[in-house]
Parts: structure tokens; sequence; C-alpha cells
């Protein structure tokens, strides 16, 4: 449901100006799914809605589609030309805020919708641009109480998962059964469907050289699982509604009864990395300071290097976490996309270490929250040994 006491709260927070939201041929979902605006509908013209940190928002759609925010709060004003548009943003909204925060930024490219073209007309008209990250991270990335619980039991679901397709995979292959990536890729699917979570794309079952992929999907049945190869499972979802959080888990495993040292070894460091980044952000939290996603992932990645494993890092240490699987809140990146925001109350992210070789991968991945000041990590427990037979 559309929230402007949510949006204004968040505008107030931040100490912008205004919030712009816009759209021309339904080029930037963001907006219209923050507005609940019907995607199919006509959207020939660019529309405006701009939300202040109090009072009436402002509506500015063109004349042959002036029905286009009907259903929002705020009072409508109509352009059919260039100068017109120019001249109701000089007289309509200017004087009530300078500084606008639209969707753009120069590093977090999920949330970069606004075009040039409407950058450099605001700016003719006098505005001052910011970011709209940090005010996407109060209204969409950081979780309720009831969004916490939701994400909570998906989480354990997924715990139990992982445990059940463990038993399945040694049973299968202790009693010398073929078994494929794909048909375990389907066991955990059919798992979700009982318990009926859903997720917006299938689970990573990845064995020998292809765990060495982070992004590995198997086409049709896959390649069949071999005695003593590394097998790297993630999977993620969600429970269907309003609340509906997402959880997101990886864990490793060893086809065998002994996994050589080369294995465990570098399976070691990456669950010391994982508990050292998760003792750095508490001991950062306990002491009243803020951290931010970049510092985070600066800390694990540089532990990881130290160890002789920077070549093998091929991505970052952690995504936001709510609604959707990668969120809107702050991501656990340096590198990548460096993401400057804080670790705020509310905020759910993943914390994933990963290393990557030409004959395995690996990656142990968990979630934690921030809440009353205190991070908390979800699930009953951490992978602290590799799953084997």
């Amino acid at each position: 449901m559309f929230d402007l006491r949510a949006i204004q709260k968040a505008i107030h927070l931040e100490k912008v100006g205004g919030w712009l939201f816009s759209s021309f041929q339904h080029r930037d979902p963001l907006s219209e799914s923050i507005l609940e605006l019907d995607r199919t509908s006509k959207n020939t013209r660019p529309w405006y809605y701009i939300v202040y940190p109090e009072g009436s928002p402002t509506k500015i759609v063109h004349a042959i589609e002036k029905g286009i925010l009907h259903h929002l709060p705020g009072e409508t004003f109509l352009y059919d030309s260039r100068n017109t548009l120019i001249q109701l943003f000089q007289r309509e909204v200017f004087p009530k805020a300078q500084r606008l925060a639209c969707q753009f930024s120069p590093t977090l490219r999920i949330l970069s919708f606004l075009d040039h073209g409407t950058a450099l007309l605001l700016e003719e008209c006098g505005f001052s641009l910011v970011s709209a990250a940090s005010l996407l991270q109060r209204f969409r990335g950081v979780l309720s109480d009831e969004m916490v619980k939701a994400h909570k039991r998906a989480t354990m679901h997924l715990y139990e998962i992982v445990e059940r397709t463990w038993g399945f995979i040694s049973q299968q292959i202790t009693h010398g059964y073929s078994l494929y990536e794909g048909e375990v890729q389907q066991y955990i699917l059919q798992e979700l469907e009982n318990r009926k979570l859903i997720s917006h794309s299938p689970p990573i079952v990845a064995c020998g050289t292809h765990s060495g992929n982070p992004h590995y999907s198997p086409q049709g049945n896959g390649s069949p699982l071999e005695p003593n190869q590394v097998i790297q499972l993630d999977l993620w979802a969600k429970e269907e509604g309003e609340f509906g959080t997402y959880a997101d888990i990886s864990w490793v495993g060893f086809t065998g009864a002994t996994p050589p040292s080369s294995l465990t070894d570098v399976f070691s460091t990456l669950t010391e990395a994982r508990d050292r980044t998760i003792r750095y952000i508490q001991q950062r939290l306990e002491s009243g300071r803020t951290v931010s996603g970049k510092e985070v992932d600066a800390f694990c990645r540089s532990f990881l290097s130290e160890a002789g494993f920077g070549q093998a890092l091929k991505h970052r240490t952690g995504h936001g976490i709510d609604r959707e699987l990668h969120g809107f809140g702050v991501n656990l990146d340096s590198v990548e996309f460096p993401d400057d925001r804080y670790l705020l109350e509310g905020s759910c992210f993943s914390i994933e270490p990963g290393l990557y070789f030409q004959d395995f991968g690996m990656r142990t991945e968990v979630n934690a929250y921030v809440w009353e000041g205190q991070l908390h990590v979800t699930g009953p427990f951490r992978q602290t040994t590799l799953l084997k037979f």
C-alpha cells in the first residue's frame, strides 16, 4: 500500500527538500513500484511526482495523460510543452524544494533510472540533484518487526531444506545411484513448493569445477555428482504476502568421507573470514559507532587477501535483503558497487565470502540484521565444517 508518511519520514531524516519520482514509457520501474502504478497503463509522456518532508505532494502530468497519477494525493498541474513544464517546476516546486533526491547513483546501478535529459532539465530549472540511495534504504531497505519475523521463518525453512537435501544426496550416491545437479535442484524446488515459499529463480547446485562459477546454473540435468567432489548449494526464498522477506544461505559439501586438506584449509579460511566479519560489525555497533557496507567489505576482503587468496575473490561480501533478494538496503561492497551507506536499524544483508579457483569454488553464506542496535545472525547455527558422507 502506498505510504506517503513513510516516504516523508525518509525525506525528513535525510534532510533533502523533496523526492522526485518520474517515468516515461515505463522506464523507471522503481518509481512506479513505490507509487503503485499500473505498469500496463499508457505512458507516452513523462510524469513527475514530488514529495516533500511535509505537506501535500505535487503532481505534474501531460495534458493528454492527466489521469495517470489520479490515485495519488497532491495537487495536479498540467503541461503541454517544454516551456510550460519548466515554468511549473520553477513556480510550483522550486520554492518548496531546491534540493531534489532522484533515482540515480554513480555506484548503485540497481536504482539508476533517472535519464540524463531529465537531469539536465531539472538543473536548468535551478535544482540541485542528489542521489535517492539513502532514502530508498530507509523506505524500502530496512525491515519492520513483521518482516524480521518472516525473514527468520524463511531462514529456518532453508536450514531444514539444506539438511534434507544433503541427506538425499548422501543416500543416492552412497547407494551407487546416479544423481545430477538438475535433479538436486528440482528436489530443492519441490521442498520450497511444499513449504509454500516463493523464489524468483532456481537455487544453485554446482559440483566439481562448476562450483568455481558463483552464478552457475545447470542446463537441463547438468552434470552428474561424482564421488569426492566439492558441491555448492545456494538457495533463497521468502513467504508469500505483504511481509514476505527473503532469506539466502549457502552451504558447501564434499561427496565423500574425508575431504583433502587443500579443501578443508580453504573452507576454514572462509569461515574465519565470515566470523571475523560478524565480530567486526558487532563491535562497531556495540561501541555506538556507525559502519558502512563499504567498510565491512574492505575488512573481509583485507583478511582474505592477507591470507593469500586475493586473486580468488570474485564478488562482494554481501548484499542487501528485504522483500527483494538483492534489495534496496546496504550492500557489503567496496569494489564492485561501493556502498557508503550505513548499516541502519532494520538493515538486513548477507555475509557470504567466497573463493573461486580453476578446479573448485566455495562460498559460506549467512544472513544478519541490525535490531535495537545489535547485530543478529539469522539461523540456528553457522556451517563450520564441510558437509560430507
